[in-house]
């Protein structure tokens, strides 16, 4: 079993409620927009951090993350991207492989709109954990946790930063 914190869309922004929700987490998926290392080195004081870049990631981030990532965690395939969409309308970058071979959870961001749905053609659950930082339109700033046990899921949380 491992609880899983989930974000995207920092923009740079920090912020110490980042630290006090993922306490408890075994891992934090940040599915890109990092906007600077100083996110990813904090979210590491507590566990280790996979992470994505994002469209305005540059540089150093680019270097160190790569565009997709695809990994196991307990029995369940991830597939993580910033720009990705959302079941039935996914970017045309991702369509591919989600298709053609599709995991159990999907992670995108970049639309800064929380989203949580099943697409019942892949059976592949997508979570898009909405916006953590300050910039852009949204109103709520938001978070995601889910505990991840062998191929289920379980106690999906949304917090909201406002």
């Amino acid at each position: 079993m491992k609880r899983i914190g989930i974000l995207s869309d920092t923009h740079g922004c920090r912020d110490d409620r980042f630290l006090k929700h993922f306490a408890d987490c075994d891992e934090i998926w940040h599915a890109g927009d990092i906007g600077s290392p100083d996110i990813i080195e904090e979210l590491e004081t507590l566990c280790p951090v996979r992470a994505v870049y994002g469209n305005i990631d540059g540089g150093i981030l680019r270097m160190k993350y790569s565009e997709t990532l695809r990994f196991k965690i307990e029995e369940c395939e991830v597939l993580m991207k910033h720009i990705g969409g959302y079941p039935g309308r996914y970017d045309i970058s991702i369509r591919k492989q989600i298709y053609e071979r599709p995991p159990q959870l999907f992670i995108s961001g970049h639309s800064h709109i929380l989203k949580v749905m099943f697409d019942k053609t892949t059976d592949c659950l997508h979570i898009n954990p909405g916006a953590a930082g300050r910039q852009g339109w949204q109103q709520v700033r938001t978070l995601v946790k889910i505990v991840i046990d062998g191929k289920q899921f379980r106690d999906l949380e949304v917090i909201e930063l406002s």
